[in-house]
């Protein structure tokens, strides 16, 4: 069991990244339905003065705060750090949620590499060492989640930027999570956040309407809320197409190109096609 529930059950401050829409606007939604402060940051006015609406429509205008935010900035984020502690004092919740995806290839546009490392990446190791210290200081429960992906753990061919920055959000979290568990007084826990196929501006492409496959923010983020409860550190999602065992699978074929030094992504190399589909449908 984490502090969630003792941090849900008080009015307390939960800081967003990324907090406009999507997934970052539902667990904004979520912990102002519990009674918490809640500071969304985004960029985009009207969008974050949108949301802000939405929020206020739930909690009142004095529990709800949006801050236009650069998280590949860190100067951005110690402005926001200081506005929050300023208003509401303590910070309990921060979840680094902010994520871009133009699709890149390896010898794409730099400036491409360069915003996506720098909002995906940065902006996860931005936030958390801005506002961690305080929230050490503070003494009281707290968790910061950081969202990553399933393709910076399987990193599938294609955008491979995106893929290096959720691995780097992986292994960022990892660190993170041993280093406050191993601290004397802490209070705090990491968790990695791990979406499967989610209906949000990042995914849907032209769509309008949710594929049937995909999950929404909201079902993302009560999912979340129920593996924070049972202490979970990978917080990891299925969706209505893909299975958790059929995740774990795929993951477990990863690392196995290591093991047993195959190709690198073997799992689409045409000659490992039938080995990975027997792998796959193996009852464990």
């Amino acid at each position: 069991m984490t502090n969630i529930q003792q941090i849900l059950d008080k009015p307390n401050v939960a800081v967003i990244t990324g907090g406009a829409s999507g997934i970052g606007l539902a667990a904004a939604k979520r912990f102002a339905k519990a009674g918490m402060s809640v500071v969304i940051a985004d960029l985009g006015g009207d969008r974050l003065a949108a949301a802000r609406g939405e929020l206020e429509a739930v909690a009142g205008t004095q529990r709800v705060m949006a801050v236009e935010t650069d998280v590949s900035d860190r100067s951005s984020l110690e402005t926001l750090e200081k506005s929050v502690v300023q208003r509401f004092g303590r910070v309990h919740v921060l979840m680094n949620n902010a994520g871009i995806g133009p699709e890149t290839s390896i010898f794409s546009a730099q400036a491409d590499w360069d915003s996506i490392l720098g909002v995906n990446l940065l902006g996860v190791i931005n936030g958390t060492r801005v506002f961690g210290p305080n929230m050490l200081a503070h003494g009281e429960p707290g968790l910061i989640i950081n969202t990553g992906s399933k393709q910076g753990i399987t990193t599938p061919p294609g955008n491979p930027a995106y893929n290096v920055s959720k691995a780097g959000v992986k292994v960022f979290t990892e660190a993170l999570e041993h280093e406050l568990r191993n601290r004397e007084g802490s209070k705090m826990s990491a968790h990695l956040l791990i979406p499967g196929f989610v209906f949000t501006g990042l995914t849907k492409g032209d769509r309008t309407e949710k594929p049937a496959a995909a999950w929404t923010p909201e079902q993302t983020v009560d999912f979340m809320i129920e593996s924070l409860k049972r202490g979970d550190f990978y917080i990891l999602c299925p969706d209505n197409d893909v299975a958790r065992q059929v995740d774990e699978r795929r993951m477990a074929w990863a690392i196995g190109d290591i093991i047993e030094n195959r190709p690198p992504l073997s799992r689409w190399h045409k000659d490992y096609a039938d080995r990975f589909k027997a792998f796959l449908e193996e009852k464990r």
